[in-house]
């Protein structure tokens, strides 16, 4: 079996850097629009997503479900929290035995990033928005502003979004 690297998904999946860490590409958007309070919309969006050990994605919320798939590589930890504080550790991956899921929902208007498991790899995960991904409905935290917001995980938010 071929083992990929990191270097060769960033390249043959043409991704470039993500805001909130990583490299990502938009592989689909829904063509049929609606319109909601925020205006015009796509149904859903796509992309593939790849983290690095060592990368994070910064803990943000979108206004929309995010439902991740996982692709190749390291399993990937998802850490959460929910609008009443609730923290939780949300693995995504294929070993079952260890608590892994291949698809992993994050509700709208939670907070979230991600992170490999393995050190000395990478994840390549797909992730669809639906209502589709729009920056109007992203929001990417401050360290300061969530440790206000959640001081119990002033420990991970330190090591996930930096001070």
């Amino acid at each position: 079996m071929k083992l990929y690297t990191a270097e060769y998904f960033i390249k043959n999946l043409d991704l470039e850097g993500h805001v909130e860490g990583g490299y990502y590409k938009e592989t689909y958007r829904n063509p049929f629009p609606f319109k909601d309070e925020r205006g015009e919309r796509a149904l859903s969006t796509t992309i593939y997503y790849l983290l690095e050990s060592g990368q994070v994605s910064k803990l943000h919320k979108l206004n929309s479900d995010e439902m991740w798939f996982y692709q190749y590589g390291s399993p990937m930890v998802i850490h959460t929290i929910d609008e009443n504080g609730i923290y939780k550790a949300l693995h995504l991956g294929l070993d079952f035995e260890k608590g892994q899921n291949p698809q992993i929902l994050v509700p709208a208007n939670v907070v979230f990033g991600a992170e490999p498991l393995n050190e000395d790899s990478f994840s390549l995960v797909s992730c669809m928005v639906s209502p589709g991904f729009d920056y109007r409905d992203f929001t990417l935290y401050g360290a300061e502003e969530l440790c206000n917001m959640f001081p119990h995980c002033k420990d991970l938010i330190i090591r996930i979004n930096g001070r």
